[in-house]
């Protein structure tokens, strides 16, 4: 379980799928990030049968510090070991829990998370471009405006940009991880560290 100052991010449990089918049903919350259309049972089911069991993709529950109810998800998928990078997703599910950082939270920790045990290098997202909050949000964690697909997607009857974010591994933590390593054994000899992608 991962434990931040106002929320923790740990497995999806049973408990959680009534809610993550609420939500996959909200209208509203879904036109900003994808195209609705109605998800029943059956569907949901097997969405639910799924977690867990593809390698490419991790997904966390959001929860306040405290509380077992879940409140919104993280999803990192498409996980690719050797360009050692993914894709990010998040939802705060209810209305009432936007806006208090949580969502910010939640990113930093799944960001700390693809840098210290998923070994990533580079993360990325696809965000609404009227999707303001969501996009500062991401601007905020790291995330950097690389790319915009200009009409790219058609949501509740008008044609929306997409616009493409990524973020890339911070310096410390490569510094602070094989390079460093690499240098503290140089330093009994007179040669130079190896670059990390040399070594690699």
């Amino acid at each position: 379980m991962l434990l931040g100052s106002q929320i923790s991010l740990g497995p999806i449990m049973p408990a959680d799928f009534q809610s993550l089918f609420c939500w996959a049903n909200d209208i509203e919350a879904i036109r900003l990030d994808t195209t609705y259309r109605p998800v029943d049972l059956v569907q949901h089911a097997q969405w639910c049968e799924a977690i867990g069991k593809d390698p490419a993709m991790v997904m966390f529950a959001i929860r306040r510090l405290n509380d077992p109810a879940i409140i919104g998800y993280v999803k990192i998928s498409n996980i690719h070991a050797v360009h050692r990078c993914a894709e990010f997703g998040i939802r705060v599910g209810s209305e009432t829990n936007r806006g208090k950082g949580y969502g910010k939270e939640a990113t930093a920790l799944a960001l700390a998370y693809c840098w210290k045990h998923l070994n990533l290098n580079r993360v990325q997202l696809v965000v609404f471009g009227h999707n303001a909050r969501a996009a500062r949000v991401y601007a905020a964690a790291g995330f950097e405006r690389e790319g915009l697909l200009r009409s790219a997607a058609f949501v509740d009857g008008e044609w929306i940009d997409l616009v493409i974010m990524a973020v890339l591994r911070p310096a410390q933590e490569v510094s602070g991880g094989v390079e460093s390593r690499l240098a503290r054994t140089a330093g009994a000899s007179s040669a130079p560290a190896m670059p990390l992608d040399a070594a690699a």
